[in-house]
């Protein structure tokens, strides 16, 4: 396509869309190339404010076979100046690593002790999760990584590939390509599909890409650095709402991450096996390489004199025995060597500790720790043989249930679920006193029992075969009490994962999920009565922490954008004296989503905003659909992320605090007043408006997103259309391919409207982390919506009087939210002080809004009784096109 020179500075920008623009014409003809060409012009000179001509006339002239081939390509721009994007750090934060963290805290007079201390027992760890948001299939997102890989070819002057290729060439080939390749998911993805997905992130991104970032790590701080990031995974573990998560994929999630873990291990073994040539004759040999040769059983004459090479072919044997041990399949490069599994992670380390000190205490240590073995440990000591630490997660309601049922078999009691709670917190401490099972294998529990009691023994069973560091953590969904705790702690009991007695422990921690602002708001009071259940403390202080975790997706559908965001905090804030008074460490867990109405928006940005002592150098934080591919998708880009959540995680835990009490308690009541009023509008229109629901339900897709076949678990809870009922992500995706994007901003002009202090909220703008990044990430989606185009889906709506009373609503509560953010913040028009995200998203408009005005069309059609399968077709690829240009939509 041609170039945009007054949208866009970006050089890859333009390059890239020049070579789509050949391919759309080598590939679709001249014809297609021209209409697009047209419609692209017509479009980015209207916003450019230098042109009135409208894009209607030219989409109409389009038949279905040209209307999809035209979305495609709009769908690949948009990919593609993601990807220049990307590579230019428009996403990245400015001075967001580690080194630079250590600057700032060096200037605030945080010595380093003091952060060494808090690295020995921190935690910070990115949580991939299959929550459905990623519309792309996992072959255009390759096709797009190497793309990536040849750009920077291209950047560092290469004008040929290492295969011999052209460097542009390749790049016009990969571009090809993906036109050719089809968008759509033919079959809707399964559990297995989702864990592939994940592996491929974690083995091809992470392996290699944190023990690498630990080396940087370990030169800023000048001596070697705590394994505080550790990787996690949701995928196979999580069941809240997807029966198709079962014990069988439980194991197989497990074991396919040990299978890459090992795999990844052998690897590195291999190639320092080729590396490693020392010769007895030419260096002094350390007596455990010695040693370690000598027990390795490789008695090959070219090799006597080659200890570390000997020492190695042990180590890989040994490796190679435990990944069939543990995969039951043979190791990728089977050795000639036969030895013996390790019994875990740490015997592995330890064996090749002793090659790295071998290494170090000779020529005065030029070899060093470092290079590939240092990377190695590093590796055996974040990854283990599991991988990622792999989350159970289970509603409280199937708890409950299957509990009741373990009681009523076992004749404890007839009828659990009539019990008040106190009653069931004595009854489920007194089954916890004692090591007598519940359950009995002969029986007769129904198929949910069953299958939640398998979950909680194939756990078990990888505590025994991967370690405890494979399972650490069981999430309770909607947990709104104590008795929903120790339930899972029953549970666990049954397999020996909770023992009883004067030292009681728990393998695996309950942790609850506070998710509704009810929820949010009793969190404390819940916490302070499960801490003082003695032997719940006990284990707690043993632990040394006790996590929570806070969702941001359905605190939002429930309450609304500002109500949620101040919940969050509030309820964060008061956690934390509850934890001081029983001497345990706060570790909260946030549930975040991609969109900004599920707590999207910069993760640096977001710790940094946090309450003061409530991140205590530990948090956990979901990465889910699209924000992986985003995030992960390239090793770069995983770097800078994981660099920007490390940095954040170091400043919001020992950066001294710049607001005073006063004005902490006063910028509190303000938001008090802020989060009711914009409580009271948002519940007002979503949960109180009649025919609300049907409004919502006519002018959004939500029921062509069905058919995006993005993830493995149903759209909602329950077979209801309730906005109750419908899980968070396609509330949020629905209302952005329409262009509202409402739940990232609705009530919070009223709210400010209401304000009357308006200096005050000038100074929280300025002087309070949290309220500034609230307004900028709502600012982010004012830009993206589009009340013009929003207008145009509201016409779906068949009843006239209440599309024309709710989109009313809708179209003043944009204004007031929108003028209400510019006088606060100061500005003349939105992301003034945002030039490059401005920049960013003004780009897309022009290619978002034709791709919205055929969605409606084909909506209308199909909607209609139109049964043309290009109709649909043409659908399901707008949604596609329109959430890859916004980006965070999901």
């Amino acid at each position: 396509m041609a170039s945009l020179p007054s949208i866009t500075n970006n050089p890859d920008v333009r390059y890239l869309g020049r070579v789509l623009g050949d391919v759309i014409r080598a590939y679709g003809g001249e014809r297609l190339y021209e209409r697009t060409e047209a419609i692209r012009s017509a479009s980015v000179e209207r916003h450019r404010g230098n042109g009135t001509a409208s894009t209607d006339a030219e989409l109409g002239q389009m038949d279905l076979d040209e209307t999809l081939d035209f979305v495609r390509g709009f769908m690949l721009f948009s990919m593609l100046a993601n990807l220049a994007e990307d590579r230019q750090g428009i996403a990245a934060e400015e001075g967001a690593d580690l080194a630079a963290a250590l600057a700032r805290l060096e200037q605030a007079g945080v010595a380093r002790a003091d952060v060494l201390a808090l690295l020995d027992h921190a935690l910070i760890a990115p949580v991939l999760t299959a929550h459905p948001t990623e519309v792309r299939r996992k072959s255009m997102i390759d096709h797009r990584n190497r793309i990536a890989q040849l750009m920077a070819m291209r950047d560092r002057g290469a004008e040929t590939t290492p295969e011999g290729d052209l460097v542009d060439e390749a790049i016009v080939r990969q571009v090809a390509l993906l036109w050719q390749t089809r968008v759509l998911r033919r079959e809707r993805l399964y559990v297995v599909d989702e864990v592939e997905t994940a592996l491929s992130y974690l083995r091809d991104v992470f392996l290699p890409v944190i023990p690498a970032l630990y080396q940087r790590w370990d030169r800023a701080l000048g001596q070697r650095t705590p394994a505080f990031l550790r990787p996690g995974s949701w995928i196979g573990g999580d069941r809240d709402g997807n029966p198709f998560v079962t014990a069988d994929s439980l194991k197989a999630a497990l074991a396919k991450a040990a299978q890459a873990a090992l795999g990844f291990y052998l690897d590195q073994l291999h190639a320092m096996g080729a590396e490693l040539s020392i010769s007895a004759d030419h260096a002094h040999v350390d007596d455990a390489v010695v040693a370690l040769a000598g027990a390795s059983g490789d008695a090959a004459e070219s090799r006597s004199d080659e200890p570390y090479r000997r020492a190695l072919s042990g180590i890989y044997a040994r490796t190679a025995a435990t990944y069939a041990a543990l995969t039951g399949q043979p190791a990728p490069r089977p050795g000639a060597l036969k030895g013996e599994p390790y019994a875990d992670p740490a015997a592995l380390r330890a064996d090749l500790v002793s090659i790295a000190r071998g290494l170090s205490r000779e020529g005065e240590g030029l070899l060093g720790s470092g290079g590939a073995v240092g990377r190695l440990i590093r590796a055996v000591e974040v990854f283990g043989f599991h991988l990622a630490t792999l989350d159970l997660r289970q509603n409280s309601a199937i708890h409950e249930g299957v509990v009741a049922e373990m009681l009523r078999v076992a004749g404890v009691v007839d009828d659990y679920a009539a019990l008040d709670e106190d009653a069931r917190v004595m009854l489920l401490r007194q089954e916890l006193a004692t090591p007598r099972p519940l359950t009995s294998r002969f029986a007769d529990y129904s198929e949910e029992t069953r299958g939640e009691l398998a979950i909680v023994q194939a756990a078990a069973d990888a505590h025994a075969t991967y370690g405890p560091a494979c399972i650490r953590q069981y999430i309770v969904s909607m947990c709104k009490s104590v008795s929903d705790l120790l339930e899972v702690h029953l549970l666990l009991k049954e397999v020996g994962l909770y023992r009883p007695g004067d030292d009681p422990s728990a393998a695996i921690m309950a942790v609850p999920l506070f998710e509704t602002i009810e929820d949010l708001e009793a969190a404390p009071a819940i916490m302070t009565e499960w801490f003082a259940i003695p032997e719940v403390r006990a284990i707690a202080r043993a632990r040394g922490h006790q996590e929570v975790m806070i969702g941001y997706s359905d605190s939002n559908k429930d309450g609304g954008y500002l109500t949620s965001t101040w919940q969050l905090s509030k309820a964060s804030t008061a956690l934390k004296p509850v934890f001081d008074a029983v001497g345990v460490g706060m570790q909260l867990f946030h549930g975040r989503g991609g969109a900004v109405g599920r707590g999207g928006g910069s993760a640096f940005a977001a710790i940094r905003a946090q309450p003061p002592g409530t991140v205590q150098g530990r948090i956990r934080i979901t990465e889910q659909g699209e924000v992986i591919a985003g995030k992960y998708g390239t090793r770069e880009s995983a770097v800078t992320n994981l660099e920007a959540m490390a940095s954040a995680t170091l400043l919001a835990t020992l950066e001294p605090a710049h607001l005073s009490n006063g004005d902490n308690a006063q910028f509190a009541a303000a938001m008090d007043r802020l989060s009711a009023d914009a409580f009271r509008a948002y519940r007002g229109l979503v949960y109180e408006t009649d025919g609300f629901r049907t409004f919502f339900r006519e002018m959004t897709p939500i029921a062509e997103i069905a058919g995006l076949k993005i993830g493995s678990r149903p759209a909602s809870r329950k077979k209801s259309d309730a906005i109750e009922d419908l899980r968070a992500i396609p509330w949020v995706f629905s209302w952005a391919q329409a262009r509202v994007m409402l739940p990232g901003w609705y009530g919070v002009g009223q709210a400010l409207a209401a304000f009357e202090d308006k200096a005050l909220l000038r100074d929280m703008a300025q002087g309070w982390p949290l309220f500034s990044a609230t307004l900028a990430n709502m600012e982010m989606v004012l830009a993206k919506s589009d009340m013009g185009i929003a207008r145009r889906y509201a016409g779906l709506v068949q009843d006239t009087a209440l599309r024309d009373t709710v989109f009313g609503r809708i179209r003043d509560g944009w204004q007031a939210t929108h003028d209400g953010l510019l006088d606060v913040t100061g500005q003349s028009h939105l992301l003034e002080k945002h030039q490059a995200l401005d920049a960013s998203i003004r780009l897309r408009l022009p290619y978002i809004e034709p791709l919205n005005l055929l969605q409606i069309e084909l909506m209308k059609r199909h909607r209609a009784g139109e049964d043309d399968g290009r109709v649909r077709q043409g659908i399901l690829l707008s949604i596609n096109a329109i959430a890859t240009a916004l980006r965070n939509s999901g």
